[in-house]
């Protein structure tokens, strides 16, 4: 990292986060991070620039920002005084660099922030060069990354700093429409203007441990409402357990995480020559008859693999996102991008973990609201990037209880039917474990549907199928036999396409042969769809789910003589 322009100082200065001594030069050379409480120094934006992009790859966008100052305005010095002495101080035009150049060997512009330039506030000309960053992306189909450091808008410019909130959303908006890749890394602080435009309306939002954002700051909260405020408020760690940002990363693991993100936008690989066939039965007379209460019990096993097991198993790499971006990061579902055989995908499931601790952690893998949210948010992600979505089913239904009934449980669910019908991508789930209710299908409206050969799928759990109908849970055995549940009887009845077989006793036994099974199967069905356009996706997984149940209605004309129940119509 270039700190020549930094001051010479003395050898030793104070973390500002725990206190203690450090020795300039190894801070420096870690990053301006501290070794013993890990906070994060600020950086400037040639400093964030050169940490992020590949040596010898960057130059300047040709942009360079003029002395504006609309209102000549003055408090205690001119507006015009205060932009020279931040130019003079700095060596920057203006609170924003824009650069070209590459991360890991991924094109990109990038609008840098510098905070050390009025604080990094939103002013005109800083709003015109993060959009001027954004037209570059999106006429040439690039990945923007925005990096934010500002305490809001630039109140020395009135009401035009505000309006550069709204021209930066509409940048944005335009390339969410054009299907480019963007992504924000939040730094300390991003505040006002700034955390409500550009910065929050990025697809991927990562941050820096310890980073504040937020549109007020705390002591104006304070000072407004009178209430303390929870510790960590507006922190990274608290944006992350609110669903806020997708993840935080260290300074050092910013460059790999970042590259991973940037080559998910060479989108799908043209289709490759067919894989080998998958092990997949298709017909339901080769598979065994098998006890379904024992299935049911193999899919509920605490060491069966989780979602997370599964794919850490079978992706070349994955980098997990969080949030709904409205409410909460639900622990029941995970997600996030991955590579499949070189393929890019996005990959969700339900998690439930194994041993008490995570089990409870995971709430049991039963999703609340948040989680559903979670799901559709990177579904439209895949959806605008145009690559696969691959679902993964384990989860005894969605949360029972007063929170998630308050969140609107069933509304979230619809929504995601919804959604997952109508995306212009291959869909392909497998249900792994329990599919139970309306919780396992807010995953599975999916071109393909496989579910493993101990997997279960019903429209209740056995035992509450018991409780109302035999009004007794004892007879849950029996239930499962009569909804049947098992693999062979989804099979017979087209709700999946094809079962998968488990290894040994079941997949808990070598969860390692698991995902290598799967990962056969699903490089299969993505080669499958892959002759299929958007609207073909959408035909096919559409008249795949109105066949269900077609054969229990008769359709005929009604005359006006007809008779029985409709004859007074």
């Amino acid at each position: 990292m270039r700190a020549a322009h930094r001051e010479a100082v003395a050898d030793w200065s104070r973390c500002r986060g725990c206190g203690v001594l450090l020795y300039r030069r190894r801070f420096i050379r870690d990053l301006l991070t501290c070794r013993e409480c890990g906070h994060h120094a600020s950086l400037t934006a040639v400093e964030r620039v050169d940490l992020l992009m590949d040596p010898g790859s960057v130059s300047p966008l040709p942009f360079r920002a003029r002395v504006f100052d609309p209102l000549e305005f003055t408090d205690v010095l001119p507006y015009a005084a205060r932009l020279s002495e931040a130019r003079e101080r700095t060596g920057l035009d203006e609170a924003v660099v824009c650069v070209r150049g590459t991360i890991e060997g991924q094109p990109l512009v990038a609008a840098v922030m510098d905070f050390g330039f009025i604080g990094g506030s939103l002013g005109s000309a800083a709003g015109e060069l993060v959009t001027l960053t954004a037209e570059v992306a999106l006429a040439e189909r690039i990945p923007l990354l925005l990096v934010t450091a500002s305490g809001g808008a630039r109140m020395q410019e009135g009401v035009l700093a505000l309006m550069q909130m709204a021209k930066t959303s509409q940048a944005l908006a335009a390339l969410d429409e054009a299907g480019v890749l963007t992504i924000s890394l939040i730094t300390d602080p991003t505040y006002g203007g700034v955390a409500a435009s550009f910065a929050g309306l990025t697809d991927v939002i990562l941050a820096e441990p310890g980073s504040r954002m937020g549109f007020a700051g705390p002591r104006v909260i304070q000072q407004t409402i009178g209430e303390e405020l929870p510790s960590g408020f507006q922190t990274a760690e608290f944006l992350l357990d609110h669903g806020l940002i997708d993840d935080i990363q260290p300074r050092r693991a910013l460059r790999g995480t970042l590259g991973r993100l940037l080559s998910v936008r060479e989108g799908a690989a043209p289709r490759r020559a067919p894989a080998t066939a998958g092990p997949q039965l298709r017909h339901p007379d080769r598979l065994p008859e098998r006890d379904v209460w024992r299935a049911v019990k193999l899919a509920r096993h605490p060491a069966r693999p989780t979602t997370l097991d599964l794919l850490y198993g079978m992706l070349d790499w994955f980098v997990e996102l969080h949030g709904d971006r409205q409410s909460g990061d639900c622990p029941a579902i995970v997600g996030g991008f991955g590579r499949l055989d070189g393929v890019p995908v996005m990959v969700i499931g339900h998690q439930k973990g194994h041993g008490d601790k995570e089990l409870a952690a995971r709430n049991f893998g039963m999703s609340l609201p948040a989680g559903s949210r979670k799901a559709a948010r990177l579904m439209r992600l895949a959806a605008k990037w145009n690559i696969p979505v691959v679902t993964f089913i384990d989860t005894p239904g969605a949360h029972p209880g007063v929170e998630a009934e308050q969140g609107g449980q069933a509304l979230a669910i619809a929504e995601n039917l919804r959604l997952m019908s109508s995306l212009p991508i291959p869909v392909v789930s497998i249900v792994t474990g329990e599919g139970g209710s309306g919780g396992a299908l807010a995953l599975g409206v999916a071109n393909r549907v496989y579910a493993l050969a101990n997997a279960i799928y019903s429209v209740i759990s056995p035992e509450g199928c018991a409780a109302i109908l035999w009004k007794d849970s004892a007879a849950a055995p029996e239930a499962a036999e009569a909804l049947r549940i098992g693999s062979r009887d989804l099979l017979r009845g087209g709700v999946v396409d094809a079962v998968v077989p488990e290894p040994g006793e079941g997949a808990h036994t070598d969860p390692a042969v698991m995902a290598e099974t799967l990962r056969a199967v699903i490089i299969e069905a993505l080669d499958e769809l892959a002759g299929l356009d958007g609207v073909g996706l959408v035909k096919d997984r559409r008249r795949r789910f109105r066949g269900f149940g077609a054969e229990s209605c008769e359709t005929a004309l009604v005359s006006s003589a007809a008779e029985g129940p409709y004859a007074a119509w």
